[in-house]
């Protein structure tokens, strides 16, 4: 992995190498990636979500650009819409979930980037994102998903 060794642009619509991923339904365009951080916009279509889960090398963040975004945080229920930063430290619980009708489209970065990119892209890569499979795949790159609550 590399440093950030040049100032420049990564332009609207475009992403690193015009790398677009299909994650768990949503698409996730990578914008910079080093060592010490990695970022990426995400658009989250309604009825999709990332299912509470922890990053125990990782602090992540979720500045939101437009729609709203259900999120659960530590277990505690949070909304965020447009202008909003999401904090999420390392060590502790979150799921995010798009329960409106429109689009969430948001700028995530976790520090430092540990294993997430080469997560993004075995997810991808996967025939089927079936949750067993992207559970103990995650797991192995430092991405631990919780169970799902009782009667769930």
């Amino acid at each position: 992995m590399q440093q950030v060794t040049s100032a420049g642009i990564t332009k609207a619509n475009t992403g690193l190498d015009g790398i677009s991923w299909n994650i768990l339904g949503q698409t996730y365009v990578p914008k910079q990636l080093s060592e010490q951080t990695f970022a990426w916009h995400a658009t989250f279509p309604p009825g999709t979500f990332v299912p509470p889960h922890i990053h125990p090398t990782q602090d992540e963040f979720v500045y939101m650009l437009e729609g709203r975004m259900d999120a659960v945080l530590d277990g505690r229920d949070f909304v965020a819409t447009a202008g909003d930063l999401v904090r999420l430290p390392m060590g502790q619980p979150h799921g995010l979930f798009n329960k409106a009708d429109q689009p969430i489209k948001c700028l995530f970065w976790v520090t430092p980037t540990g294993k997430l990119y080469d997560l993004f892209w075995a997810i991808h890569s996967m025939k089927e994102q079936n949750p067993p499979d992207v559970v103990a795949l995650s797991a192995r790159h430092e991405v631990n998903f919780l169970p799902p609550p009782p009667g769930a």
